[in-house]
């Protein structure tokens, strides 16, 4: 069983206010987290909604340790207060694809995963970045930690299929 790709794909939500001029703090989880501009229009959701606004980002820039954006007819802090908590999507179809070896989190997100023997973990739920490396959070009959490292302990991704085979005791 294929694994769907997800129509819309995350990139951050909007944190906060910066400033009385309706500009907005943001978290990114793009790569570089910069890359978040790259995309000119982002979908505005609230958590659990599957309504979304279509927006396109005015201006944004990195402020600090942080990001900021200006979107457009939000130009008071009362405004920019309004859109707090909001998610930042971008269509699944607006992403290039990914080179060889290489996956967006999105689609590795459901997979089904078992080890080289054929043991079944679960599911990947989530994934978690480290400073050495990205963790996959796969979801069984416990949860497990391991470590997305290839190909010495993920050996196998196959999107089409739906599964990830790992190298990994199934006692840990």
């Amino acid at each position: 069983m294929a694994a769907d790709k997800p129509a819309s794909i995350e990139l951050g939500r909007i944190a906060g206010v910066f400033g009385v001029r309706g500009w907005l703090k943001i978290e990114s989880w793009t790569d570089p987290r910069e890359a978040i501009f790259d995309y000119p229009e982002w979908h505005l959701s609230r958590q659990g909604s599957d309504a979304a606004t279509l927006v396109r980002h005015l201006e944004g820039r990195p402020q600090g340790k942080g990001l900021v954006v200006r979107l457009p007819g939000i130009d008071t802090q009362e405004a920019a207060r309004e859109l707090i908590g909001q998610r930042i999507s971008i269509l699944r179809e607006d992403l290039p694809e990914p080179a060889p070896g290489e996956f967006y989190w999105a689609d590795l997100e459901g997979l089904s995963v078992s080890t080289v023997d054929g043991v079944a973990l679960g599911r990947v739920s989530h994934l978690i970045a480290t400073g050495a490396n990205d963790v996959l959070v796969v979801q069984g009959e416990r949860e497990r930690l391991i470590p997305f490292v290839q190909p010495d302990v993920v050996r196998d991704v196959d999107l089409q299929a739906g599964t990830l085979t790992v190298d990994w005791d199934a006692d840990f």
